[in-house]
Protein backbone atom coordinates (compact mmCIF):
# COMPACT_ATOMS: atom_id res chain seq x y z
CA UNK A 1 0.00 0.00 0.00
CA UNK A 2 1.44 3.37 -1.04
CA UNK A 3 2.27 5.81 1.72
CA UNK A 4 0.17 8.92 2.06
CA UNK A 5 1.72 12.31 1.58
CA UNK A 6 3.26 13.47 4.86
CA UNK A 7 1.67 16.90 4.60
CA UNK A 8 -1.69 15.26 4.01
CA UNK A 9 -1.17 13.01 7.05
CA UNK A 10 -0.60 16.00 9.32
CA UNK A 11 -3.21 18.14 7.59
CA UNK A 12 -0.89 21.06 6.86
CA UNK A 13 0.14 22.94 3.75
CA UNK A 14 3.52 22.39 2.11
CA UNK A 15 4.64 25.84 3.21
CA UNK A 16 3.63 25.22 6.83
CA UNK A 17 5.99 26.51 9.50
CA UNK A 18 7.78 24.28 12.00
CA UNK A 19 5.41 25.47 14.70
CA UNK A 20 2.35 24.59 12.59
CA UNK A 21 3.77 21.11 11.96
CA UNK A 22 4.43 20.58 15.64
CA UNK A 23 0.92 21.73 16.61
CA UNK A 24 -0.65 19.45 13.99
CA UNK A 25 1.29 16.43 15.22
CA UNK A 26 0.48 17.20 18.83
CA UNK A 27 -3.21 17.25 17.98
CA UNK A 28 -3.03 13.91 16.15
CA UNK A 29 -0.90 12.33 18.87
CA UNK A 30 -3.51 13.28 21.42
CA UNK A 31 -6.32 11.94 19.25
CA UNK A 32 -4.77 8.57 18.36
CA UNK A 33 -2.77 7.88 21.51
CA UNK A 34 -3.26 4.19 22.57
CA UNK A 35 -4.36 5.19 26.04
CA UNK A 36 -7.31 7.01 24.49
CA UNK A 37 -8.27 4.32 22.02
CA UNK A 38 -9.20 0.93 23.35
CA UNK A 39 -11.22 -1.98 22.01
CA UNK A 40 -12.12 -2.17 18.33
CA UNK A 41 -10.50 1.15 17.42
CA UNK A 42 -7.16 0.33 19.02
CA UNK A 43 -5.54 -1.21 15.92
CA UNK A 44 -6.64 1.57 13.56
CA UNK A 45 -5.58 4.24 16.06
CA UNK A 46 -2.16 2.63 16.44
CA UNK A 47 -1.59 2.70 12.68
CA UNK A 48 -2.64 6.35 12.44
CA UNK A 49 -0.44 7.19 15.39
CA UNK A 50 2.58 5.56 13.74
CA UNK A 51 1.78 7.31 10.46
CA UNK A 52 1.57 10.72 12.14
CA UNK A 53 4.75 10.02 14.06
CA UNK A 54 6.68 9.19 10.92
CA UNK A 55 5.33 12.25 9.11
CA UNK A 56 6.32 14.54 11.96
CA UNK A 57 9.79 13.04 12.22
CA UNK A 58 10.43 13.73 8.55
CA UNK A 59 8.93 17.19 8.29
CA UNK A 60 10.35 18.52 11.57
CA UNK A 61 13.91 17.94 10.32
CA UNK A 62 14.98 20.62 7.82
CA UNK A 63 17.29 18.32 5.80
CA UNK A 64 14.80 15.46 5.59
CA UNK A 65 12.00 17.83 4.71
CA UNK A 66 14.05 19.32 1.88
CA UNK A 67 14.82 15.82 0.55
CA UNK A 68 11.16 14.85 0.81
CA UNK A 69 10.00 18.02 -0.95
CA UNK A 70 12.39 17.31 -3.83
CA UNK A 71 12.16 13.53 -4.21
CA UNK A 72 9.06 12.51 -2.27
CA UNK A 73 9.16 9.31 -0.23
CA UNK A 74 12.12 8.08 -2.26
CA UNK A 75 14.22 10.92 -0.88
CA UNK A 76 13.84 9.66 2.67
CA UNK A 77 13.49 5.91 2.12
CA UNK A 78 16.42 4.08 3.81
CA UNK A 79 16.22 1.40 1.13
CA UNK A 80 16.77 3.87 -1.70
CA UNK A 81 20.53 4.35 -1.26
CA UNK A 82 22.44 7.50 -0.43
CA UNK A 83 19.38 9.72 -0.74
CA UNK A 84 17.77 8.07 2.27
CA UNK A 85 18.63 7.86 5.94
CA UNK A 86 19.38 4.95 8.24
CA UNK A 87 16.12 3.24 9.19
CA UNK A 88 14.98 1.16 12.10
CA UNK A 89 14.15 2.20 15.64
CA UNK A 90 17.66 3.50 16.21
CA UNK A 91 17.89 5.37 12.92
CA UNK A 92 15.08 7.85 13.06
CA UNK A 93 17.76 10.55 13.05
CA UNK A 94 17.05 12.45 16.24
CA UNK A 95 13.45 11.29 16.61
CA UNK A 96 14.01 10.48 20.29
CA UNK A 97 14.56 14.15 20.99
CA UNK A 98 11.50 15.18 18.96
CA UNK A 99 9.48 12.45 20.66
CA UNK A 100 10.52 13.71 24.08
CA UNK A 101 9.78 17.30 23.09
CA UNK A 102 6.27 16.57 21.83
CA UNK A 103 5.28 14.24 24.62
CA UNK A 104 6.80 16.54 27.21
CA UNK A 105 4.19 19.08 26.09
CA UNK A 106 1.34 16.57 25.97
CA UNK A 107 1.97 14.41 29.01
CA UNK A 108 3.85 16.78 31.31
CA UNK A 109 7.42 15.76 30.51
CA UNK A 110 7.03 12.01 31.06
CA UNK A 111 8.68 11.20 27.77
CA UNK A 112 11.36 13.82 27.63
CA UNK A 113 14.52 14.72 29.46
CA UNK A 114 12.86 15.90 32.67
CA UNK A 115 13.61 19.48 31.82
CA UNK A 116 17.28 18.87 31.10
CA UNK A 117 19.41 19.83 28.13
CA UNK A 118 22.68 18.51 26.86
CA UNK A 119 25.94 20.09 27.99
CA UNK A 120 29.21 20.34 26.15
CA UNK A 121 30.20 16.81 27.21
CA UNK A 122 26.92 15.29 26.00
CA UNK A 123 25.52 14.62 29.49
CA UNK A 124 22.14 15.97 30.55
CA UNK A 125 22.22 19.39 32.24
CA UNK A 126 19.59 20.12 34.87
CA UNK A 127 18.55 23.27 36.69
CA UNK A 128 18.84 23.12 40.48
CA UNK A 129 15.82 22.86 42.75
CA UNK A 130 14.24 25.94 44.32
CA UNK A 131 14.51 26.49 48.07
CA UNK A 132 11.95 27.94 50.45
CA UNK A 133 12.73 29.97 53.59
CA UNK A 134 10.08 31.11 56.10
CA UNK A 135 10.82 34.53 57.61
CA UNK A 136 8.80 35.85 60.55
CA UNK A 137 8.61 39.64 60.88
CA UNK A 138 6.67 42.09 63.04
CA UNK A 139 3.76 44.20 61.80
CA UNK A 140 5.91 47.33 62.11
CA UNK A 141 8.63 45.74 59.97
CA UNK A 142 6.04 44.72 57.39
CA UNK A 143 4.66 48.26 57.26
CA UNK A 144 8.00 50.07 57.08
CA UNK A 145 10.19 47.47 55.37
CA UNK A 146 13.58 46.31 56.60
CA UNK A 147 16.90 44.82 55.62
CA UNK A 148 17.66 41.46 57.13
CA UNK A 149 20.34 38.80 57.06
CA UNK A 150 19.47 35.13 56.75
CA UNK A 151 21.62 32.01 56.70
CA UNK A 152 20.87 29.53 53.96
CA UNK A 153 22.44 26.25 52.80
CA UNK A 154 25.11 26.59 50.15
CA UNK A 155 27.63 24.42 48.32
CA UNK A 156 31.35 24.97 47.94
CA UNK A 157 33.86 23.15 45.77
CA UNK A 158 35.65 20.37 47.62
CA UNK A 159 39.23 21.46 48.27
CA UNK A 160 40.47 17.87 48.35
CA UNK A 161 39.36 16.80 44.86
CA UNK A 162 38.89 20.31 43.43
CA UNK A 163 35.36 19.50 42.33
CA UNK A 164 36.09 16.30 40.40
CA UNK A 165 34.55 14.02 43.03
CA UNK A 166 37.38 11.52 42.50
CA UNK A 167 40.02 10.55 45.02
CA UNK A 168 43.27 12.47 44.42
CA UNK A 169 45.38 10.60 41.88
CA UNK A 170 42.31 9.02 40.21
CA UNK A 171 39.73 10.29 37.76
CA UNK A 172 36.12 9.75 36.77
CA UNK A 173 35.27 7.33 33.94
CA UNK A 174 32.65 7.35 31.26
CA UNK A 175 29.46 5.65 32.39
CA UNK A 176 29.19 2.27 30.56
CA UNK A 177 25.39 2.24 30.82
CA UNK A 178 24.71 5.46 28.89
CA UNK A 179 28.10 5.86 27.17
CA UNK A 180 28.47 9.29 28.73
CA UNK A 181 25.17 10.75 27.50
CA UNK A 182 23.56 10.78 30.92
CA UNK A 183 20.34 9.29 29.53
CA UNK A 184 19.01 5.91 28.50
CA UNK A 185 16.15 4.99 26.16
CA UNK A 186 13.44 2.61 27.29
CA UNK A 187 11.33 0.97 24.61
CA UNK A 188 7.78 -0.23 25.09
CA UNK A 189 6.23 -1.35 21.82
CA UNK A 190 6.60 1.54 19.42
CA UNK A 191 7.32 4.01 22.23
CA UNK A 192 10.83 5.24 22.91
CA UNK A 193 11.13 7.05 26.24
CA UNK A 194 14.24 8.92 27.29
CA UNK A 195 15.10 8.83 30.99
CA UNK A 196 17.98 9.84 33.24
CA UNK A 197 20.60 7.10 33.46
CA UNK A 198 20.05 5.22 36.75
CA UNK A 199 23.75 4.34 36.99
CA UNK A 200 25.36 7.77 36.79
CA UNK A 201 22.21 9.80 37.60
CA UNK A 202 22.61 11.96 34.51
CA UNK A 203 26.23 12.97 34.97
CA UNK A 204 27.54 10.71 32.20
CA UNK A 205 30.42 9.62 34.44
CA UNK A 206 31.06 7.23 37.28
CA UNK A 207 33.70 7.55 40.00
CA UNK A 208 35.36 4.23 40.92
CA UNK A 209 37.34 5.81 43.80
CA UNK A 210 35.29 8.67 45.26
CA UNK A 211 36.87 11.44 47.29
CA UNK A 212 36.55 10.66 51.00
CA UNK A 213 36.02 14.31 51.91
CA UNK A 214 32.95 14.94 49.73
CA UNK A 215 31.91 11.30 49.10
CA UNK A 216 32.25 11.81 45.36
CA UNK A 217 29.98 14.83 45.07
CA UNK A 218 32.79 17.26 44.31
CA UNK A 219 31.20 19.82 46.64
CA UNK A 220 30.53 20.29 50.34
CA UNK A 221 27.43 21.69 51.96
CA UNK A 222 28.00 24.93 53.83
CA UNK A 223 25.91 27.85 55.01
CA UNK A 224 26.13 31.40 53.79
CA UNK A 225 24.72 34.71 54.93
CA UNK A 226 22.39 36.46 52.52
CA UNK A 227 21.26 40.08 52.64
CA UNK A 228 17.52 40.39 52.07
CA UNK A 229 15.53 43.59 51.54
CA UNK A 230 11.94 43.36 52.79
CA UNK A 231 9.79 45.92 50.92
CA UNK A 232 7.46 48.20 52.87
CA UNK A 233 3.85 47.01 52.87
CA UNK A 234 4.58 43.30 52.42
CA UNK A 235 1.86 41.02 53.78
CA UNK A 236 1.42 37.54 55.20
CA UNK A 237 2.02 34.79 52.64
CA UNK A 238 3.87 36.96 50.11
CA UNK A 239 7.15 35.65 48.72
CA UNK A 240 10.42 37.34 47.82
CA UNK A 241 12.45 35.69 45.05
CA UNK A 242 16.22 35.61 45.34
CA UNK A 243 17.45 34.42 41.96
CA UNK A 244 20.25 31.86 41.84
CA UNK A 245 20.34 31.12 45.57
CA UNK A 246 18.63 27.74 45.38
CA UNK A 247 20.18 24.30 44.97
CA UNK A 248 23.06 24.07 42.47
CA UNK A 249 22.38 22.59 39.04
CA UNK A 250 23.63 19.25 37.77
CA UNK A 251 26.43 18.96 35.21
CA UNK A 252 26.91 22.71 35.04
CA UNK A 253 23.21 23.53 34.98
CA UNK A 254 21.97 26.84 36.46
CA UNK A 255 21.08 26.97 40.16
CA UNK A 256 17.52 27.19 41.38
CA UNK A 257 16.02 30.18 43.17
CA UNK A 258 15.36 30.94 46.82
CA UNK A 259 11.83 31.97 47.82
CA UNK A 260 11.46 33.80 51.13
CA UNK A 261 7.94 33.35 52.48
CA UNK A 262 6.72 36.06 54.84
CA UNK A 263 5.01 35.24 58.14
CA UNK A 264 3.66 38.00 60.40
CA UNK A 265 4.01 37.76 64.17
CA UNK A 266 0.85 38.25 66.19
CA UNK A 267 0.60 41.88 67.29
CA UNK A 268 -0.44 42.90 70.80
CA UNK A 269 -2.79 45.64 69.58
CA UNK A 270 -3.47 45.50 65.84
CA UNK A 271 -4.87 42.95 63.44
CA UNK A 272 -4.14 43.37 59.76
CA UNK A 273 -6.73 42.91 57.02
CA UNK A 274 -5.07 43.69 53.70
CA UNK A 275 -4.03 47.34 53.92
CA UNK A 276 -6.42 48.05 56.82
CA UNK A 277 -5.75 47.71 60.54
CA UNK A 278 -8.20 46.90 63.33
CA UNK A 279 -7.85 47.43 67.06
CA UNK A 280 -10.08 47.20 70.13
CA UNK A 281 -10.10 50.28 72.37
CA UNK A 282 -11.37 49.78 75.94
CA UNK A 283 -13.27 52.78 77.37
CA UNK A 284 -14.88 53.32 80.73
CA UNK A 285 -18.63 53.42 81.27
CA UNK A 286 -18.59 57.08 82.23
CA UNK A 287 -16.49 58.06 79.22
CA UNK A 288 -18.89 56.19 76.95
CA UNK A 289 -21.89 57.90 78.55
CA UNK A 290 -20.53 61.45 78.64
CA UNK A 291 -18.36 61.35 75.54
CA UNK A 292 -15.14 63.24 75.10
CA UNK A 293 -11.75 63.03 73.45
CA UNK A 294 -9.70 59.84 73.82
CA UNK A 295 -6.26 58.88 72.56
CA UNK A 296 -5.84 55.76 70.39
CA UNK A 297 -2.66 54.10 69.09
CA UNK A 298 -1.59 53.95 65.45
CA UNK A 299 1.54 52.53 63.84
CA UNK A 300 2.78 56.09 63.40
CA UNK A 301 2.04 57.29 66.94
CA UNK A 302 -1.03 58.39 68.91
CA UNK A 303 -4.19 59.89 67.41
CA UNK A 304 -7.33 61.39 68.94
CA UNK A 305 -10.96 60.36 68.56
CA UNK A 306 -13.90 62.50 69.71
CA UNK A 307 -16.47 60.21 71.28
CA UNK A 308 -20.04 61.39 71.08
CA UNK A 309 -22.20 61.27 74.20
CA UNK A 310 -23.76 57.84 74.65
CA UNK A 311 -21.16 55.83 72.69
CA UNK A 312 -22.24 52.19 72.70
CA UNK A 313 -20.14 49.06 73.05
CA UNK A 314 -18.91 47.88 69.62
CA UNK A 315 -19.10 51.31 68.01
CA UNK A 316 -16.42 51.57 65.30
CA UNK A 317 -14.49 54.69 64.37
CA UNK A 318 -12.55 54.90 61.10
CA UNK A 319 -9.28 56.79 60.83
CA UNK A 320 -8.50 57.29 57.15
CA UNK A 321 -4.96 56.68 55.98
CA UNK A 322 -3.79 55.26 59.31
CA UNK A 323 -3.45 51.72 57.99
CA UNK A 324 -0.64 50.26 55.87
CA UNK A 325 0.40 51.19 52.33
CA UNK A 326 0.67 47.81 50.58
CA UNK A 327 3.43 46.96 48.13
CA UNK A 328 0.96 47.32 45.23
CA UNK A 329 -1.19 50.10 46.67
CA UNK A 330 -1.19 53.76 45.76
CA UNK A 331 -2.57 54.88 49.13
CA UNK A 332 -2.45 53.51 52.68
CA UNK A 333 -5.40 51.71 54.17
CA UNK A 334 -7.48 52.80 57.18
CA UNK A 335 -7.47 52.09 60.91
CA UNK A 336 -10.72 50.82 62.44
CA UNK A 337 -11.05 51.38 66.20
CA UNK A 338 -13.72 49.21 67.85
CA UNK A 339 -14.97 50.57 71.19
CA UNK A 340 -15.23 48.12 74.10
CA UNK A 341 -17.19 49.63 77.00
CA UNK A 342 -15.95 48.19 80.29
CA UNK A 343 -18.10 47.61 83.34
CA UNK A 344 -16.38 48.82 86.54
CA UNK A 345 -15.19 46.16 88.99
CA UNK A 346 -14.07 46.08 92.66
CA UNK A 347 -16.35 48.93 93.69
CA UNK A 348 -16.15 50.62 97.08
CA UNK A 349 -19.30 50.98 99.19
CA UNK A 350 -19.49 54.64 98.31
CA UNK A 351 -19.28 53.83 94.59
CA UNK A 352 -21.97 51.18 94.94
CA UNK A 353 -24.23 53.72 96.63
CA UNK A 354 -23.65 56.23 93.88
CA UNK A 355 -24.43 53.68 91.17
CA UNK A 356 -27.63 52.67 92.91
CA UNK A 357 -28.70 56.28 93.11
CA UNK A 358 -27.85 56.67 89.45
CA UNK A 359 -29.88 53.59 88.59
CA UNK A 360 -32.89 54.92 90.52
CA UNK A 361 -32.68 58.17 88.60
CA UNK A 362 -32.59 56.22 85.32
CA UNK A 363 -35.75 54.34 86.31
CA UNK A 364 -37.53 57.58 87.01
CA UNK A 365 -36.57 58.78 83.56
CA UNK A 366 -38.33 55.89 81.87
CA UNK A 367 -36.92 54.14 78.83
CA UNK A 368 -35.21 57.10 77.26
CA UNK A 369 -31.85 56.17 78.79
CA UNK A 370 -31.84 52.60 77.43
CA UNK A 371 -33.68 52.56 74.07
CA UNK A 372 -32.00 49.35 72.90
CA UNK A 373 -32.93 47.50 76.08
CA UNK A 374 -36.57 48.63 75.73
CA UNK A 375 -36.69 47.42 72.11
CA UNK A 376 -35.18 44.06 73.06
CA UNK A 377 -37.62 43.61 75.97
CA UNK A 378 -40.56 44.27 73.67
CA UNK A 379 -39.32 41.64 71.19
CA UNK A 380 -39.00 39.07 73.99
CA UNK A 381 -42.57 39.76 75.13
CA UNK A 382 -43.86 39.34 71.57
CA UNK A 383 -42.05 36.03 71.31
CA UNK A 384 -43.97 34.49 74.23
CA UNK A 385 -47.43 35.90 73.47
Amino acid sequence: MAKRDYYEVLGVAKNASEDDIKKAYRKLAMKYHPDRNQGEKAKEAEEKFKEAKEAYEMLSDAKKRAAYDQYGHAGVDPNMGAGGFRGGPEGFGGFAEAFGDIFGDIFGGQGGGAGGRRGAGGAQVYRGSDLSYAMEITLEEAANGKEAQIRIPSWEECETCHGSGAKPGTSAKTCPTCAGSGTVHLRQGFFSIQQTCPHCHGSGKIIPDPCVTCSGQGKLKKTKTLEVKIPAGIDEGMRIRSAGNGEPGTNGGPPGDLYIEIRLKKHDIFERDGDDLHCTVPIGMVTAALGGSIEVPTLGGAAEIDLPEGTQHGKTFRLRGKGIKGVRSAYPGDLYCHMAVETPVKLTEHQRKLLKELDESFKKGGDRHSPNAKSWTDRVKDLFK
